[in-house]
């Protein structure tokens, strides 16, 4: 069980995440994301003016405090409140050192930003044990093993695997509910605290799950489940009661909110099923993510999109008929550690779209060596996603009919095969949005 940050944002939530718990049928390992804000709050902290830092910390501290005596009962209040108190007072010591120019300073980000997640999980053991529930808090640093990277480490598998097996799977089967932070690990090589990058917390949950061979991954937070599509832009999206894996990563990759694309790959690779639930609406069936394809009556499962694109189209006559363009031109970008989010091509023209453009300026002059190149902000990819796209005709002419009057700037079809994604202006991004979940959605 993984409750994110919203899950855990007030003491009545905090509460229902106990009772949650409770209603399980087996022995969970819960794994928590630190309080609402906190990582936010942290790095700004860190990262922003110094002064504006420490006022930042002793706000939040007193915000978690408040928290932590609301939400634990009886004698663990106490006991709950000090740790907090000391995890805030390492953080305030060393946000005063910190020096941007020291050698130390990245392991130093990541220590800190780690007293999130350890301060969320020990409070939310202590909250548990306060309500007569058998649980046990581990610091997930001695589990979680990592690579080196600072601020997105990658989590070795094998090594962790064991350390569940000796740490971990002995305490749950003697009916003990352990409680770890997610997003946080320590170095292999150097025992340093480290972090997982974006989506840390839903990778730890089925990273650890795919360890440990369990029987699901639920991954609780404040939605229904994944939904026909973005619920704040389209109200009548609904929730979906099944995905298959394939269908949940392109949803993922391509702007799906409740998931971040990292998240499924340990289920993937584990055959573990991940089920999404709402916090705050528990008896809610939410959706169940799996390796098995059910096809709905619309054929398409959901609607997705992602803002903030950038197009790039490319053209060079003096290419034609030659070998090695496309490697030519995608070496460019992977010098340039950019990744490619979509590619349409021909004989002698490639347009393409990124979301990363700090190194945009020196890949176009990179690119102008060879090619004529543009480059046009203020684009969003939209995709439809559903496993019976494969198998049904007639699918595109559909979505291209629910989009008229909308001017589409670039197509890929055929690549995932259960997907089909295009490009627009962001201006119209709504409208295609709705008249898409119109077409396959309308009816209840």
């Amino acid at each position: 069980m993984k409750f994110g940050g919203s899950s855990l944002e007030s003491p009545d939530a905090i509460d229902r995440v106990c009772g949650i718990i409770e209603r399980s049928s087996t022995t969970p390992l819960v794994v928590v994301s630190a309080f609402g804000g906190t990582t936010d709050i942290l790095t700004e902290a860190m990262l922003g003016d110094p002064g504006n830092g420490l006022a930042l910390i002793r706000k939040l501290r007193q915000e978690t405090i408040s928290l932590t005596r609301n939400a634990v009962k009886s004698s663990h209040n106490d006991d709950a409140v000090e740790y907090v108190k000391s995890r805030f007072e390492f953080i305030e010591k060393e946000i005063k050192k910190l020096d941007p120019d020291s050698e130390d300073y990245a392991i130093m980000l990541d220590e800190i930003i780690c007293c999130g997640e350890l301060v969320s999980s020990y409070v939310m053991t202590q909250a548990l044990l306060s309500r007569k529930q058998n649980a046990v808090f581990l610091d997930a640093r001695n589990i979680m093993l990592t690579t080196n990277d600072r601020g997105a480490a990658s989590a070795l598998f094998e090594p962790t695997r064991k350390k569940l097996e000796k740490d971990v799977i002995p305490k749950l089967k003697a009916g003990r509910t352990v409680v770890l932070g997610g997003f946080i690990g320590s170095s292999m090589t150097t025992n340093v605290s480290t972090t997982l990058g974006r989506g840390g917390s839903d990778f730890s949950a089925t990273f650890f799950g795919g360890a440990i061979g369990a029987e699901e991954v639920q991954i609780w937070t404040d939605v229904d489940g994944v939904m026909t599509t973005d619920p704040t832009l389209i109200n009548t999206a609904r929730n979906l009661p099944q995905l298959s894996f394939t269908e949940a990563s392109e949803l993922a990759y391509f702007g799906g909110r409740v998931l971040h694309p990292s998240t499924i790959l340990p289920a993937i690779e584990h055959d573990v099923p991940v089920r999404v639930l709402n916090s705050s609406y528990p008896d809610l069936a939410g959706t169940v993510i799996s390796n098995k394809a059910e096809e709905s009556e619309t054929v398409v499962k959901a609607i997705v999109y992602k803002e903030d694109i950038t197009l790039i189209d490319i053209h060079s006559t003096r290419m034609l008929m030659a070998s090695g363009y496309l490697s030519t031109i995608f070496d460019v970008f992977e010098k340039h550690k950019t990744p490619v989010d979509m590619v349409s091509t021909s004989e002698v023209s490639v347009s393409l779209t990124i979301d990363e453009t700090e190194s945009l300026k020196t890949i176009l002059e990179e690119l102008r060596v060879f090619t004529e190149v543009e480059a046009i902000p203020g684009k969003a990819i939209v995709c439809v996603v559903g496993e019976g796209i494969r198998y049904t005709q007639g699918i595109a002419a559909k979505v291209f009919k629910a989009l008229e009057g909308v001017r589409i700037r670039m197509i890929s079809l055929g690549a995932s095969r259960v997907n089909i994604g295009f490009v627009v202006d962001e201006d119209e991004l709504e409208k295609a949005v709705r008249q898409l979940h119109d077409t396959f959605f309308g009816e209840e």
